[in-house]
């Protein structure tokens, strides 16, 4: 029947829905994959083998199989969700070993939709970092084995990059399905807010935390939204001319940005203007504060994911950054410096449609223990990804598209956002920046 592990979740789910290949074998094809390649790429915490299996063999009887939108497409889930009959970790010694009773309501509704479950994928401590390492391993970038995959969701980015699987689940509290997608050369959208349902860890990190998809290409990306959304994701109709800010500066003071990251732009700018959009510099108005409201919300919310956890068992960094936020954990719930942020850049989307960033500022920091090394350290490393948190704290979409690449050959990327419902709006221009500059799909796996 031939390798399956190079095709697109659409591809392989129009095949099996049509009986050219069965359930069970695009399964063993990925699980013969993953064995192969994943012990340099460190994308998996678990693999479900036998299981998956057999979940391909009961799916291979389900009367509905042909009206399936992802029939026998496997997938990954991060591991700060649930998945029925398997540990949920969150990339932490301190969280319990104990099988979850449900799936997660995403993981319900991929499996509904017919995709298989083939493993879970590794994640820093409490999904924290931008980077990706712990006690279940280092994961690398497929692209780059040097460097990290980029988090928190970098476990997920890793195995799509890399043919592991087409598709990935995993989720956005300040940048991580964005910042391991610019790392790893894939395309990714954080909804806003309800679109998707969210449930995940103590909170939501008070809202800021969505769930979503990484994909190889828009139309995986869309259809895994749409199967996520339950059918409910906007759509607005296709827009015949834009007005897209472009905007190259970083929204911390004294973070640098990259010629890579800002030529990407420029370049991205430019096919969007030829496809008749009105694109200008345009600077969205960061207020001055904008770094301490983000440190503030990003380690209340690990305040709220380590209540409970024996913090002896938590790496130092995770406690560093527990002990900060509780002290913050009151203001945040209050929603106040959300709410200001929200009013400061609402004229701005009110004049622009559509914001158009650097993904990241620079490329992703070397692989390695990064949580074995103190928390300043480790915040310091995270200054790679400034354009991403704003848009957790509005709770308005944003996505990262590929575009261009590094000087080690890495992809680049750039970042779009919107106002509240745009999803569709940027969807359709990533569709566009795709058709006009297509991007390699998978890393290759030469010489492994």
């Amino acid at each position: 029947m031939g390798d399956w592990s190079g095709r697109t979740a659409a591809e392989t789910a129009a095949a099996v829905r049509a009986k050219e290949v069965t359930p069970r074998e695009v399964v063993a094809g990925c699980l013969a994959r993953i064995e192969r390649l994943d012990g340099r790429i460190g994308a998996f915490r678990t693999v479900r083998g036998r299981a998956a299996l057999a979940e391909a063999d009961e799916l291979a009887a389900r009367a509905d199989l042909s009206e399936l939108p992802l029939a026998g497409v496997p997938v990954a889930v991060k591991d700060n969700l649930a998945v029925r009959g398997e540990s949920r970790r969150d990339g932490s010694a301190a969280t319990p070993d104990t099988p979850a009773a449900e799936d997660h309501v995403t993981v319900a509704r991929l499996r509904a939709a017919g995709a298989v479950v083939v493993g879970l994928t590794n994640v820093p401590e409490l999904c924290v970092f931008g980077t990706t390492e712990g006690v279940y391993g280092t994961t690398r970038n497929p692209w780059d084995l040097s460097r990290t995959a980029g988090g928190s969701s970098g476990g997920s980015a890793a195995a799509v990059a890399a043919g592991l699987v087409p598709v990935a689940l995993g989720n956005d509290g300040m940048g991580s399905l964005r910042i391991p997608a610019a790392n790893c050369g894939l395309v990714t959208l954080k909804p806003g807010h309800g679109v998707i349902p969210a449930q995940i860890g103590n909170g939501d990190w008070f809202g800021m935390a969505e769930n979503g998809a990484l994909a190889t290409t828009v139309a995986d990306l869309r259809l895994m939204l749409d199967v996520l959304a339950d059918g409910a994701l906007p759509r607005t109709g296709e827009a015949v001319s834009l007005r897209v800010a472009v905007a190259l500066r970083s929204p911390l003071p004294g973070v640098g940005v990259h010629r890579s990251y800002t030529n990407a732009v420029r370049e991205a700018a430019g096919v969007l203007a030829r496809g008749g959009h009105q694109v200008r510099r345009a600077e969205p108005p960061y207020p001055p504060s904008l770094g301490v409201t983000s440190l503030r919300h990003w380690t209340a919310g690990t305040a709220m994911d380590a209540e409970g956890l024996d913090p002896a068992r938590l790496a130092r960094r995770t406690r560093v950054h527990a002990a900060l936020g509780r002290r913050f954990v009151s203001s945040v719930k209050a929603g106040d410096a959300r709410e200001r942020l929200r009013a400061r850049m609402t004229p701005f989307f009110t004049e622009h449609d559509v914001l158009l960033t650097p993904a990241l500022a620079r490329r992703s920091p070397a692989a390695g223990p990064l949580h074995e090394r103190g928390w300043l350290r480790n915040l310091l490393a995270n200054t790679y990804t400034p354009f991403t948190p704003p848009w957790n704290l509005t709770g308005w979409p944003a996505m990262t598209v590929p575009l261009g690449t590094l000087p080690s050959g890495a992809p680049c990327a750039v970042q779009l956002v919107g106002r509240p419902g745009a999803e569709d709006v940027l969807l359709g221009l990533a569709e566009e920046l795709e058709k006009r500059r297509p991007w390699q799909r998978t890393a290759s796996m030469a010489g492994f």
